[in-house]
């Protein structure tokens, strides 16, 4: 049985960047009902006592839409924190951004284009792969190319109570928010997979 992940955070912990009444929305009603729906559709199937990772790696089709918004809801949550700090300049994952991006507003910006870019409903990543980070978007419940190391959910439902229409706010308001601390242990981890 899948279970619904508890929130890092209380629900009003983002305000004002993201609401509680959006939260409560987002994760009370949106992530619980993919956890509800997965639960009901692996009943009675091999994937009753699978793992998480296991039903998207061997699913397709509705099984695997819902259990892949579970995943990618979890992992947004993950990517955000009530204890904002700016990412360390002299860190690994600082000096990669920049390498790639020339600069940290940089980063910003191409992040924030991809993101008010992508049509429809989707998710845009800051990945890792042998060799550089990289934004990386994806659509409905598909999952990153590369190692992922933070998620922000493009969907409507995630922004809409907030910023109505506009992404790009949106986009601008997660990166008061952003976990560094979370995206910088994935780049590690995701470097020390690379190189063993």
């Amino acid at each position: 049985m899948i279970e619904l992940p508890e929130l890092p955070y209380k629900e009003d912990a983002l305000e004002p960047y993201i609401s509680k009444k959006t939260i409560e929305f987002h994760y009370g009603k949106h992530h619980k009902k993919y956890v509800d729906n997965v639960n009901k559709l692996i009943k009675n199937t091999g994937y009753e006592n699978a793992s998480l990772d296991k039903i998207i790696e061997d699913s397709s089709g509705t099984v695997f839409d819902n259990a892949a918004q579970v995943k990618n809801h979890t992992f947004f949550w993950e990517s955000m924190t009530d204890n904002f700090e700016d990412l360390d300049e002299d860190s690994k994952l600082y000096k990669a951004i920049t390498k790639k991006y020339k600069s940290f507003d940089g980063f910003k910006d191409a992040f924030k284009e991809k993101a008010t870019k992508v049509f429809g409903s989707g998710w845009i990543w800051l990945t890792t792969d042998e060799e550089y980070v990289n934004i990386e978007t994806t659509h409905n419940a598909q999952q990153p190319k590369h190692h992922p190391l933070l998620v922000c959910d493009l969907w409507e439902h995630s922004y809409y109570l907030d910023y109505q229409n506009d992404r790009g706010q949106y986009i601008d308001g997660f990166f008061n928010v952003i976990n560094w601390d979370f995206a910088g242990k994935n780049y590690k981890n995701g470097r020390d997979t690379k190189s063993s």
